[in-house]
């Protein structure tokens, strides 16, 4: 019924999301969070610098713009994580 067709609309709406966001080079993994209204994107450090992870935020926000349709505002996050560890003996 109703609800049925709501989830499905709902299901393609995050679906879409993270598409979007796992087009674009150097992404590694992205997540629709708080019901469609964040997305995080996870990119690769040695792939995407600091100026890149900024561009590719500003890009996602912009092509969900143009290709959604939405209400209110949508939250792009880029992550770009360095992680080094050592041990001491």
């Amino acid at each position: 019924g109703a609800r049925r067709e709501t989830l499905d609309l709902y299901i393609k709406r995050l679906t879409k999301l993270e598409e979007i966001a796992d087009s674009f080079p150097g992404v590694e993994r992205s997540f629709a969070i708080q019901a469609g209204r964040e997305i995080r994107i996870i990119v690769n450090p040695q792939d995407a610098d600091d100026l890149a992870a900024d561009e590719i935020s500003h890009l996602v926000a912009r092509r969900v713009e143009k290709e959604m349709e939405y209400p209110g505002k949508i939250k792009v996050t880029v992550i770009r994580e360095h992680r080094a560890t050592d041990y001491a003996s």
